[in-house]
């Protein structure tokens, strides 16, 4: 019987870590480039420290103040990966039912895209006035409802763009639904489901800053960033933001790994390891 889990052999050939240096050398140097470039500037022409704060105090603010830095991104971060966890969920499970049922993909599809383009500081304050301004389900809603689309509208994607000639050849077996379902569509979405995840997993940290943005407690990285904001303590704030970039780094990188794990035969995986 045809299944879609057969995969090509995978490719044995690595590059060189020195081509792997060679390629993220640019990259590298350019930040420091920029990061040495805005020290001087800084310094040379006297800017203050409530327009643009030096790297280097930036740096001592964070390393400074460490524990609480941690503290700050554990909190956002728990609930950037509920908000993640509950609105990639929702969206798979929705995908599924939009799949299995035409008429179901057909109404719901193009009310979500229509609904992925509301801007993520609408959702803040109706959610913070309907669990409560200082509870993390308030911000987890946020992230939940900003993942709930992107995730659904990809994941249905990979459902229903299946090869014909697979799906004949199921039927010519006489195949049940659910069984085309688990052994051709679900294995054919895997690729577009962590796109998907890829791009959620940004927007998850998004979403929960700019909601603590509306209120919250002072163990919130967006109130912690507002507030170091309006007392002029500019490189606290920036020692913050480095904490969000941190924590995206992160989500995003744990998921390109479980993609390698989950489907080291998909070509995008096979590529990016040579």
């Amino acid at each position: 019987m045809y299944t879609s889990r057969l995969a090509p052999p995978k490719d044995t050939t690595r590059v060189p870590w020195t081509e792997r240096a060679r390629y993220y050398l640019p990259t590298i140097t350019i930040f420091f480039t920029v990061l040495i470039l805005w020290e001087v500037l800084v310094r040379v022409l006297g800017i203050k420290q409530f327009i643009l704060p030096a790297p280097s105090a930036i740096l001592d603010a964070f390393f400074g103040s460490i524990a609480q830095m941690i503290g700050l991104g554990i909190y956002t971060g728990t609930e950037a990966l509920g908000g993640f966890l509950l609105g990639c969920g929702l969206g798979i499970a929705v995908s599924v039912a939009t799949a299995r049922w035409t008429t179901a993909r057909e109404t719901l599809l193009p009310v979500a895209i229509a609904a992925n383009s509301v801007p993520i500081i609408a959702f803040a304050p109706v959610m913070n006035n309907w669990f409560g301004v200082s509870n993390q389900f308030s911000k987890m809603a946020i992230v939940a409802v900003i993942t709930f689309f992107p995730m659904m509208i990809n994941m249905t994607r990979g459902l229903t763009l299946v090869e014909p000639s697979a799906l004949e050849l199921m039927r010519s077996y006489a195949v049940k639904d659910w069984t085309v379902l688990r052994e051709v569509r679900l294995p054919n979405s895997l690729p577009y489901m962590f796109n998907a995840f890829k791009i959620c997993s940004t927007l998850a940290l998004i979403g929960a800053v700019v909601g603590e943005f509306f209120g919250g407690t002072r163990d919130a990285l967006g109130v912690y960033i507002t507030q170091e904001a309006a007392q002029f303590r500019f490189q606290n704030s920036w020692a913050a933001i480095i904490i969000a970039c941190l924590l995206g780094i992160g989500f995003y990188l744990i998921i390109v790994a479980a993609e390698r794990l989950v489907i080291p035969w998909h070509a995008s995986v096979r590529q990016g390891e040579q």
